[in-house]
């Protein structure tokens, strides 16, 4: 590189200073400063998870069931990756994958995950971490069924996590899945895919505030009975 070349600017410099000060910024309700308090948590942890799940939608938060799922392999080795809340009831948070994947077999060895919304523009954001367990195959089987054609045969093309030598080889396995199963012919769902869920051992509800001074609270499920607790942030 010539001497008088412009010199790169160090990101490090760069992300140091970007900062958001999560205070109220208006009509839109961006940044909500608001309180969060144990009591919203009297009903249990589900019906504020559902009440900011709503309020990420009518925010407008692209895709807001989005979730990075949290998983530890055989050696103790830490994974993340986004992946879709596709079910959200008292038993917990549910979400479907090939078994055979990289987190599939992660969750078979260590059967313990984290998942974590969050909601940019109203600064909050939930972890939930608990056990997990594969779900019925009727379930598995009617949400398969609700999925579009191609997410599908989609499913059927791709052995997830496992290397491949090019785009035109993933592309034409989805022409071979598509060959296989017309469009008159039903896609059974594939034997090595399905639901996980997730079963909430503890829920953090967290809420940005000005100064740093962010909202915290904790739900843990100790012998049989939910514990609520206010975080220092």
């Amino acid at each position: 590189m010539s001497p008088d070349a412009e010199q790169p600017k160090p990101v490090n410099k760069d992300l140091a200073a970007m900062r958001v000060g999560y205070a109220h910024q208006g009509a839109d309700g961006r940044y909500v400063d608001s309180d969060l308090d144990a009591d919203q948590l009297s009903d249990g942890w589900l019906p504020l998870m559902r009440l900011w799940l709503e309020d990420a939608v009518e925010a407008g938060v692209p895709e807001p069931n989005a979730m990075t799922l949290g998983t530890v392999d055989e050696h103790g080795h830490p994974c993340t990756r986004t992946v879709l809340c596709k079910g959200l009831s008292a038993d917990g948070v549910l979400f479907f994958t090939n078994y055979d994947s990289d987190k599939g077999r992660q969750l078979e060895a260590v059967p313990y995950a984290s998942v974590t919304f969050t909601w940019v523009p109203v600064a909050r954001q939930i972890t939930v971490r608990g056990p997990v367990e594969r779900v019925s195959a009727e379930v598995t089987d009617e949400y398969w069924h609700s999925r579009p054609r191609g997410s599908r045969l989609g499913a059927w093309a791709s052995e997830q996590s496992k290397p491949i030598g090019s785009r035109a080889e993933l592309d034409a396995a989805l022409l071979h899945a598509a060959e296989r199963f017309p469009v008159d012919v039903d896609i059974p769902v594939r034997p090595d895919w399905g639901g996980i869920l997730i079963r909430p051992a503890v829920v953090e509800f967290w809420q940005g505030r000005a100064n740093r001074m962010h909202n915290r609270i904790r739900t843990s499920l100790v012998d049989g009975s939910w514990t609520v607790e206010r975080l220092q942030p």
